[in-house]
């Protein structure tokens, strides 16, 4: 029944033109005034721009629609929202990313290449902080041994994916926390691979809660989900 309904609602995008649209970017949003507006000017030659805001107080959907984008209001919940997101965009390939991120400049000929010659494929992109301390770069490292060992970037990384491919491991599910690593682990190694391209996440949240604080908090994070604890329990301790 789920199958039929994504090809009814395939068919119904494809007569209102929807055809021409090739990449939507998805970006769920909470209070994300100060960092979005960059976010979104890194973004252009997307076709579309779907903002999903989880009920901001700050004027972030606003700054959303004055930048061209389409901006859906849901329930708060990153996982939800990127979901709606996907459910709403009309793209034939998806890239779900953070409002505070930012794309290097040659972001789009490279996310335009690996879709041409990997259509099976997922993809993601290298983890950088925005910041020049040395902590900084420990925690980049850091990042690039996990990648490396387990193939499992985070959504700080962003994630190009077909929406084939997307529908067929099930997409994005509601979950507190740990949404983006759900999806990757469906994905499997064989169909995620990195583009050498930089994705700038700002180091707001390490300056805040103390560098290697909030690495451990993270990596405990990630050990309990692979310990098999709940993401309901993992993000009462992610706090």
């Amino acid at each position: 029944m789920r199958a039929l309904l994504r090809a009814r609602r395939r068919e119904l995008l494809g007569l209102k033109g929807a055809g021409a649209v090739r990449l939507s970017v998805i970006i769920p949003t909470l209070d994300a005034a100060a960092t979005l507006p960059a976010c979104l000017d890194r973004l252009a030659g997307a076709d579309e721009l779907v903002v999903v805001d989880g009920g901001s107080k700050d004027g972030t959907s606003a700054l959303a629609a004055a930048r061209g984008a389409r901006v859906i209001e849901t329930a708060r919940g990153r996982g939800g929202q990127l979901a709606a997101g996907a459910e709403a965009a009309r793209g034939a390939w998806l890239l779900f990313l953070h409002a505070d991120t930012l794309l290097g400049p040659e972001w789009l000929a490279a996310a335009q290449a690996h879709m041409d010659q990997r259509p099976g494929q997922a993809a993601f992109f290298s983890f950088r902080l925005d910041d020049a301390a040395w902590q900084a770069r420990l925690i980049e490292l850091g990042v690039g041994l996990r990648v490396g060992a387990l193939a499992l970037p985070y959504g700080d990384q962003g994630l190009l994916v077909s929406r084939r491919l997307y529908e067929a491991v099930g997409g994005f599910r509601s979950l507190p926390l740990m949404e983006d690593v759900d999806l990757v682990r469906r994905l499997g190694r064989r169909r995620i691979r990195q583009i050498d391209v930089a994705a700038v996440t700002s180091a707001e949240r390490w300056r805040r809660d103390g560098w290697w604080r909030r690495s451990a908090r993270n990596l405990s994070c990630l050990a309990l989900y692979t310990l098999g604890a709940s993401p309901e329990r993992i993000a009462r301790h992610y706090g």
